[in-house]
């Protein structure tokens, strides 16, 4: 069995990893469109056309930043905002519904149904009652 801390620090690793390996890709990504643009463009009508296939690009990057990192100030999408979010829902939902502090059990307890008699049918043994 592994540590949930261990195991949560380690997703919490791969998905900053995972950002830093897009972003990484895109400014390589960015240069080469940058280095391309300028070797094949003519001296006598620059056109920059470099960025243009960046700018899609870039917003899957910020997005992908936002679901890592959450948003700057408020940490909202971040894996803290997360935790916290959720523990303000459990809060709720339990003073909702009443729940003493330190109650583990969410049965209702308005389900246990009562013990049967059992009774003697002269059609059936003993043995067959399960």
């Amino acid at each position: 069995m592994s540590d949930p801390v261990i195991r949560l620090a380690k997703k919490r690793v791969k998905k900053k990893k995972a950002f830093f390996i897009h972003l990484s890709t895109f400014i390589a990504t960015g240069f080469f469109f940058f280095a391309l643009n300028m070797a094949t463009m003519d001296p006598w009508d620059p056109e920059l056309w470099f960025f243009f296939p960046l700018l899609p690009w870039s917003v899957g990057l910020i997005i992908h930043y936002l679901v890592t990192f959450g948003y700057p100030g408020n940490g909202a999408l971040s894996a803290e905002w997360e935790e916290k979010q959720l523990k303000k829902e459990v809060q709720a939902i339990r003073k909702k519904m009443n729940f003493q502090p330190g109650q583990e059990n969410y049965e209702d307890e308005r389900l246990d149904l009562p013990e049967l008699e059992r009774q003697e049918s002269p059609d059936w043994r003993k043995e067959d009652y399960v």
